[in-house]
């Protein structure tokens, strides 16, 4: 005979208790014992390894991504990227399960590579570890090899691999992993001793296809001969035309291969490239060039010096315009931006980015928050704050979340919010205007297209930036300066 269990009653609070503690957590005392965690994370501003080894993989023509782990992984990446890019974002999984925990996933790999092959006929699968697998310690080149001697896939198919597991590093480190495999699989044995004339060009983790564009459209004013290494550009931002296409765009392979013996190769963000960059300066016949992401009008100016002074071209006249233009738009608008602090949280590069177009303008980073780099980063950001007058008594808030966020604003308080659509809870608990930049963006449509970088990018940022504080002004202030002329 079984005996009834009874339900633990719930414990409640009145509505006056819940208000007390509500409002405590907006105190400074409640800051200081947040601050003080170190085991517990709450909402990381950062999504996981194995995600940006699937953005990598959609980077190269023919490729499909290979997820080598549960089925709810696979899931949780192609949903994230569907949410922000508004298109779909295929990857193959070979769902392991508990079978698979006991016993390996061998049996599961290949039997998904086989069946992945069968149905889409890729040109290249990029195959990525998550959780599971890397606990029970697969053994991914033993088993790929495996598929190849077996017949599971062809023999001369290229199939770079690498470990990312979900609980080490980020999204940022999951692309540096896969990105380093796939131009290490593709340039193999083609390297040669003298450098061509053509110029690569490395994006790094980009949720910005407008920004991809933007560098292709800069590098081809110039008339060079040049290679976008991980162009997600087409592939996450294709055309509707009542056909589906697996594989819409990305790098050609054969591109990628002959990428090898460039004469340059401009990587963009060097936070998101430490392992691609040694390989690149290892095993590239030409120079590897590091430069921040040209997000203000100083750093597109020295993105396009070096341009010309690496392949011996002049600056375009229609670059020159725009930056005439640019200049024009940060003249007419910088009277809403001067002196308004503006906490932000993102990708290291893309925070070092905004920092140097906030401090043109005159605005003051106040709270720079990012939840996962290194003392190196911090002290990039720091020479960024040094350097201009509008940089003392900013902030930096370095391997923190967005629960330490809250209490940053909560107690120090700002005009301004820059981030990924989970910053919007903070934005409204607070009542700050919050401009979407990052990933995800999974809440408004359309960003992702709207380049950052260049000058472009530069009118873009000023336009978002200064309307959303008129905004702010027409919203709050007194009947009698609601006027129409901002």
């Amino acid at each position: 005979m079984s005996e009834t269990c009874e339900a633990r009653p719930l414990t409640t609070h009145s509505p006056e208790k819940v208000a007390e503690v509500h409002a405590w957590t907006k105190t400074e005392a409640y800051r200081e014992k947040n601050f003080a965690r170190e085991a517990l994370v709450i909402n990381p501003a950062h999504a996981c390894n194995p995600l940006g080894a699937q953005y990598a993989a959609y980077g190269f023509a023919g490729c499909m991504p290979f997820v080598h782990g549960s089925q709810g992984c696979a899931s949780y990446f192609r949903s994230t990227f569907n949410r922000h890019f508004r298109e779909p974002a295929p990857a193959v999984c070979s769902s392991m399960s508990e079978d698979g925990a006991v016993f390996g996933g061998q049996a599961n790999l290949h039997e998904g590579l086989k069946n992945a092959y069968e149905l889409y006929q890729p040109a290249m699968f990029a195959i990525y570890t998550s959780c599971m697998p890397e606990v029970i310690g697969d053994d991914m080149n033993s088993f790929i090899n495996n598929a190849k001697k077996d017949d599971f896939i062809p023999k001369d198919m290229p199939t770079p691999y690498a470990n990312t597991p979900s609980f080490n590093g980020t999204h940022i480190n999951g692309y540096d992993a896969m990105m380093t495999s796939i131009l290490k699989t593709l340039t193999e044995g083609k390297g040669t001793e003298e450098a061509s004339e053509a110029i690569n060009l490395i994006p790094g983790f980009e949720p910005t296809t407008g920004n991809i564009k933007e560098y292709k459209r800069i590098l081809a004013a110039f008339g060079l001969d040049y290679t976008v290494l991980g162009d997600v550009s087409d592939t996450l931002d294709s055309p509707l035309t009542g056909h589906y296409d697996y594989y819409p765009g990305g790098t050609p392979l054969d591109r990628a291969a002959e990428s090898v013996n460039a004469k340059a190769t401009f990587v963009m963000q060097k936070y998101a490239t430490g392992k691609l960059r040694a390989f690149l300066k290892q095993s590239y016949v030409g120079e590897t060039i590091e430069l921040p992401m040209p997000m203000s009008v100083k750093k597109t100016d020295e993105f396009l010096l070096k341009l010309a002074e690496v392949t011996g071209k002049p600056v375009p006249e229609e670059l020159k315009k725009e930056r005439g233009l640019a200049v024009d738009a940060m003249t007419d608008a910088h009277q809403y931006l001067h002196g308004k602090k503006v906490a932000l949280h993102g990708d290291p590069d893309q925070l070092l980015g905004m920092v140097s177009f906030l401090l043109e303008m005159g605005a003051k980073p106040w709270h720079i928050l990012c939840s996962r780099s290194n003392k190196k980063w911090e002290k990039d950001v720091q020479h960024l704050l040094d350097a201009s007058d509008y940089g003392a008594g900013c902030q930096i808030w370095l391997n923190r979340d967005l629960w330490h966020l809250r209490s940053l604003v909560a107690t120090d308080p700002v005009d301004l919010l820059i981030g990924d659509s989970h910053t919007k809870f903070i934005a409204r608990e607070f009542d700050v205007p919050l401009v979407r930049i990052g990933f995800p963006v999974i809440d408004r449509v359309n960003l992702h297209r709207y380049p950052t970088i260049g000058y472009q990018g530069v009118i873009n940022l000023v336009t978002w930036l200064a309307n959303a504080v008129m905004d702010e002004m027409d919203r709050k202030c007194e009947d009698r300066y609601f006027e129409m002329m901002r």
